[in-house]
């Protein structure tokens, strides 16, 4: 047990080092440069020492917001559309120009697999009573997982069509 002169002396000196710090995070998953900046500041690390990891990670290979966004898009565009995509990775740190080239990747016809994908999953749940409540309900959470309203209209006919029985077959 500590006493109390212990505990009156000021913040405690991290046991490990920045870079130490900075690999057990990115050992864990990969992380934006400015993400792992706020980590290991929020640690108790100075903030020269992590400007310092930061710099040695990168130099290493370990730390790179280019690669780090692509693999976010790659891993996370099967359930989000674009738009939530692009506000992830700003919330995470990831420069503009960036995350906009990582989301290059992500093209039109991408967008349209990933978002019917999706509505047929939300579809087959419970099916409304007709088109206009699908484009009511799966729509609308198309829109909120970050498709456009384009993409997620022709993903909602795409399920519709793919739900229903041809007549003519």
């Amino acid at each position: 047990m500590r006493s109390r002169s212990s505990r009156a002396q000021g913040p405690r000196k991290p046991a490990v080092t920045a870079l130490d710090a900075g690999l057990r995070l990115l050992a864990r998953r990969a992380h934006a440069r400015a993400e792992l900046r706020l980590k290991l500041r929020r640690r108790g690390h100075a903030a020269e020492d992590v400007e310092e990891a930061l710099r040695r990670l990168a130099e290493l290979g370990y730390l790179d917001d280019r690669s780090f966004a692509e693999g976010h898009v790659r891993r996370r565009r099967t359930g989000l559309g674009p738009l939530a995509l692009s506000k992830e990775l700003a919330s995470r740190g990831v420069d503009r120009a960036v995350a906009e080239t990582a989301l290059a990747g992500f093209d039109s016809a991408a967008q349209l697999e990933s978002a019917t994908q999706l509505a047929e999953r939300l579809y087959g749940r419970r099916p409304p009573p007709g088109y206009r409540e699908m484009l009511n309900t799966v729509g609308a959470k198309l829109l909120r997982r970050g498709f456009s309203p384009a993409v997620a209209r022709a993903a909602c006919q795409a399920a519709w069509r793919g739900a229903r029985p041809d007549p003519e077959a």
